[in-house]
């Protein structure tokens, strides 16, 4: 129940803490959290607000496209947090219209791959904001899933966190596909959902994405200061700031 912060109008939203470093360190909690998209706490019970107020959030990533933004909205404007919009995906598709007929679970680690490929600006710069936020931080997309789900295993990769532990955090949206499939349905009245697999997270999807990704830059390290360029002062920042030593 310490990782699944509950919401009315959220239904993925979790706290990165808890999980182990390879040197025996441990993940900070109510540090680093994910979540589903924090527009929907502008029509949300106020409840649900109290409770997002009382994490002391100081940053929010909104990993979304600016045309979602302009369609669904963003974290109420009234919050007193640093907002930063950096869309790491830039060849959008419709994941409701998948071909039920392919392998999903490669196709969804290709999508992955493509993502890793041309968002390493838009990573670069999360990971330095990340490294250098001042209190809790948030970072979320529509769903909390995909474009979540790979900044959140770059993060704990570069933290140490062994690959079981990364995968199981990503296979924990599945605990939320029910409900991110009715919100689907109650958004596109009458249009069907033709891919079986909408709102699904198996560990596979990351699995190949990481051998993938290995195969190419070595390791999540080599892909991070290579491909996308971070300064390894910035991973130093990070270990400090969101692991506790043992």
């Amino acid at each position: 129940m310490r990782r699944h912060i509950p919401f009315e109008r959220l239904h993925n939203f979790r706290d990165l803490g808890g999980y182990r470093t390879a040197d025996g360190g441990t993940v900070r909690w109510e540090t680093l959290y994910r979540s589903d998209s924090l527009a929907k706490l502008t029509d949300a019970e106020p409840s649900d607000l109290q409770r997002f107020r009382a994490l002391a959030v100081t940053t929010v990533i909104d990993l979304r496209y600016p045309w979602e933004i302009a369609a669904k909205g963003r974290l109420p404007e009234t919050e007193a947090v640093s907002w930063h919009n950096l869309s790491i995906e830039h060849r959008p598709y419709d994941q409701a219209e998948i071909d039920p007929d392919v392998d999903p679970w490669r196709y969804l680690a290709d999508r992955f791959a493509e993502v890793a490929e041309d968002g390493a600006e838009e990573l670069r710069t999360a990971l330095e904001v990340i490294a250098a936020a001042d209190g809790p931080l948030v970072f979320h997309c529509a769903s909390g899933k995909d474009r979540t789900g790979l900044l959140a295993a770059l993060v704990l990769g570069l933290l140490d966190v062994p690959d079981e532990e990364i995968l199981a955090d990503f296979a924990l949206t599945e605990l939320a596909t029910e409900r991110l499939v009715a919100d689907w349905r109650a958004t596109h009245p009458g249009r069907e959902l033709r891919w079986p697999g909408y709102g699904r997270a198996p560990a596979d999807v990351l699995r190949l994405f990481l051998a993938d990704l290995r195969d190419r830059h070595g390791s999540v390290h080599g892909y991070v200061t290579g491909h996308v360029g971070l300064d390894p002062a910035v991973i130093a920042r990070l270990r400090s700031r969101l692991v506790q030593a043992p």
